[in-house]
């Protein structure tokens, strides 16, 4: 029988749903214009991100960078297979590389889905000869390079 303590699910109301859809499209918006638009004081609406910041439901506020606006030019989705005693390892290395933006076990064969950007295909193929492919345990690795963006999404939408 496991003891491990498990985080009950957080019940949200509709104000907090309002809350969550607002921030999620206005990231910056003020605690006093959120107010308005959910008819709750300034104070109200600060106690309320707190909670959901504390509760975990808001893990972060970030800024979405467009890459190509800052020389990245490369977007390379990868699926690397590895073999199962070494993916806790793999996924280690991997989630230090400052080119994964994303990386996730998926299943299949001890699959890794993972995203990566660079300034250029050089870069790339570096990753790929002198960091990914020397990897302990990677069986083999299929990339598929973004060539148009119609849709992306940061976070959960509600």
């Amino acid at each position: 029988m496991s003891h491990e303590y498990q985080i009950p699910n957080l019940v949200l109301d509709e104000t907090d749903k309002q809350i969550l859809t607002i921030l999620h499209e206005e990231g910056r918006i003020s605690y006093t214009d959120l107010g308005k638009r959910v008819d709750l004081s300034r104070v109200a609406v600060q106690a309320r991100i707190n909670q959901l910041i504390e509760a975990g439901v808001i893990e972060k506020f970030t800024a979405v960078i467009n890459p190509a606006k800052i020389g990245i030019h490369v977007s390379v989705f990868f699926n690397v297979e590895v073999e199962p005693q070494f993916l806790e390892e793999v996924a280690l290395k991997l989630e230090e590389e400052p080119a994964v933006t994303s990386l996730y076990h998926m299943t299949g064969p001890s699959k890794l889905h993972m995203h990566g950007i660079f300034t250029n295909d050089q870069e790339m193929e570096e990753f790929l000869t002198k960091r990914l492919y020397p990897l302990r345990g990677v069986v083999s690795v299929d990339c598929q390079m973004l060539i148009k963006r119609y849709k992306s999404r940061m976070g959960m939408k509600l």
